[in-house]
């Protein structure tokens, strides 16, 4: 998957921020060169329409855009007719090998994707280049891959923009900043708490910290917990769901997830660098199991409270709603 989301990018800073964001999680390049010089992000793409457009002659195009990247040669095929496009980027394609160099592959950039990318493997295998590689685009996301997929398309690599760096599904982030916990003229942690009528805006009270919970290497859930009290779950069985109260997983080790980079305002420890943090992205996700990585997943990963955290929470609702503090 590679990120093609430059134009559609939001803010002043916004393509470079998306770019940085889609590597980490796992695209394997971008389209944005200044991402590449400033950030070392593999780069990666093709020609525009426009391109195309310019020359007139969808052939003459193909020529000149292989005259000035014969090492990277990937032609926009759909301008006019994709089918015709393809027969265009054969015939560059032969004369690519003549002068000692091999056409890298075609992108399809609209249509029915799965069809015409079928019979574009069939063409260019049919034609000697079986290695050409198939980069499908437009409007691309989890989605509209999943569907190629279950319709056997030949895609190679997908492009994906405007869904992937906008928050296109998504628009803002669900979560908020409240007080946990404040400090008192002693020096001591007062707990805090936010009511609702909507369970889920009730707060979680303490100085929160949170561990991950592994399974024989496998992910099975994140507790939250307060880290004045440390974890308090018997031997590590017994978290509490605030919606599920019964779930109690199994599990066999646990590690902070937690990294403070800042305390009192003042940096504690450098960012990671860009390979860092791309290589421990790649390896969490590497241990969800095949059931929490379907994003149609009826029952997402689960974040739980610590018992100490549950039942705090459930002492200071109860008090807040009889009009007096508890200690």
């Amino acid at each position: 998957m590679l990120e093609f989301g430059l134009r559609r990018a939001q803010g002043i800073d916004g393509a470079l921020g998306a770019s940085r964001a889609a590597y980490i999680g796992g695209a394997a390049a971008t389209s944005n060169v200044l991402a590449g010089r400033l950030l070392g992000i593999p780069v990666r793409g093709t020609h525009a329409h426009s391109w195309v457009m310019f020359h007139g002659d969808e052939l003459a195009a193909f020529r000149a855009y292989a005259e000035a990247m014969p090492g990277n040669c990937t032609l926009l095929v759909d301008t006019y007719d994709s089918i015709d496009g393809v027969r265009h980027a054969i015939a560059v394609g032969r004369e690519l090998r003549a002068r000692g160099h091999d056409l890298a592959g075609i992108r399809l950039d609209s249509g029915d994707l799965a069809h015409l990318s079928i019979e574009a493997r069939r063409m260019l295998d049919e034609a000697g280049f079986p290695d050409a590689k198939i980069v499908a685009s437009n409007d691309l996301d989890e989605t509209v891959i999943g569907s190629l997929l279950e319709h056997g398309a030949r895609i190679d690599a997908y492009g994906v923009g405007t869904r992937l760096v906008t928050g296109y599904d998504q628009p803002a982030l669900g979560g908020v900043y409240k007080l946990g916990a404040s400090r008192d003229e002693h020096g001591s942690w007062r707990d805090a708490i936010k009511l609702s009528e909507q369970p889920t805006k009730i707060t979680n009270p303490g100085t929160l910290a949170v561990r991950r919970l592994r399974k024989a290497g496998e992910l099975v859930a994140d507790i939250i917990y307060d880290s004045d009290v440390g974890l308090t779950a018997p031997a590590l069985h017994d978290i509490e769901d605030p919606f599920r109260p019964a779930y109690a997983p199994e599990f066999d080790e646990a590690s902070e997830l937690l990294v403070t980079y800042l305390r009192v305002g003042q940096p504690v420890r450098d960012p990671d660098s860009l390979d860092v943090a791309r290589e421990r992205a790649a390896r969490e996700l590497a241990q969800l199991s095949p059931r929490a990585r379907r994003f149609l997943n009826p029952q997402p990963y689960p974040v739980g409270l610590d018992p100490h955290v549950h039942s705090r929470k459930q002492e200071l609702v109860a008090a807040a709603r009889a009009g007096s503090r508890p200690d």
